[in-house]
């Protein structure tokens, strides 16, 4: 019996010391407003996905004016877009304004584009980016959800002023730089063919990443990932993995510039 609980106390020693580590890395923040402290708790840590949803729930149901989501990854699961649908829906019909980012990879993806033909009879705006910064939700300015840990069981509800600003003004430059959904996405070929979906993977095999983590930054599984390498090989006249990175840096192909996308019109 003792053999067996032995790992559950670990378990449980290792999910308090992070509680006590990400408090701890939000301190100067929480100082910031030493002189006008927030009424409510500046920063909460939530545990597994029941406690997370709840206080999803709780922000959504209280929120009027608008919400803020960055969503990276490409296709989301049936089981996701339901219970997204089913948190979105009393929102849209309250009126309240709600502003998405996607990354372009989702615009292949039909249960999103279904859910979203759903939610663009409210007031909802989409846009897609190449690459995201992690999950990011956002209420009536009030109150931020950041996830705190890879596997999505641990969260932050932040509601320290300072912080949901500071989160905010990192999402009006993402969705600044970002091409609406009914737009095209700004993905030219070069002179060589090479799509600009390829050319973005070529950067990232040049900085080191492995295939998992491309895939993962650009939205996209892992095999799909390793098919644009392959064309891109090809395209380069490449026989190793080890001749493309030199390949990619003697072609000059990450100094041309991408296409940019076009003006700033809402969807």
């Amino acid at each position: 019996l003792a053999q067996r609980l032995h790992p559950l106390e670990r378990e449980i020693l290792d999910r308090r010391r992070m509680s006590i580590d990400l408090t701890e890395s939000f301190e100067p923040f929480m100082a910031l407003s030493a002189l006008a402290p927030a009424p409510t708790h500046a920063i909460t840590v939530l545990e597994g996905s029941n406690r997370i949803n709840a206080a999803l729930n709780l922000a959504t149901g209280e929120c009027r004016h608008e919400v803020l989501t960055v969503q990276p990854g490409g296709a989301r699961s049936e089981h996701i877009l339901r219970q997204a649908l089913e948190r979105d829906r009393p929102l849209m019909e309250r009126g309240v304004r709600m502003r998405t980012l996607y990354q372009h990879t989702v615009r292949h993806s039909l249960g999103t584009m279904a859910y979203v033909d759903v939610m663009s009879r409210g007031k909802v705006e989409i846009r897609t980016l190449e690459e995201l910064i992690g999950r990011l939700i956002i209420c009536d300015e009030t109150v931020a959800f950041v996830p705190a840990h890879d596997d999505q069981q641990v969260a932050l509800e932040l509601r320290h002023p300072g912080l949901v600003k500071y989160l905010i003004k990192v999402f009006e430059n993402l969705w600044s730089r970002a091409t609406p959904l009914r737009e095209e996405a700004p993905y030219e070929p070069t002179r060589d063919g090479i799509t600009g979906v390829q050319r973005s993977i070529a950067r990232l095999l040049v900085e080191g990443h492995v295939d998992e983590a491309i895939a993962r930054r650009l939205g996209m599984n892992v095999r799909t990932c390793r098919a644009h390498i392959a064309k891109l090989a090809t395209a380069l006249g490449s026989g190793s993995r080890a001749q493309l990175g030199f390949l990619i840096a003697q072609s000059g192909l990450l100094d041309e510039e991408p296409a940019l996308p076009g003006g700033d019109v809402h969807s």
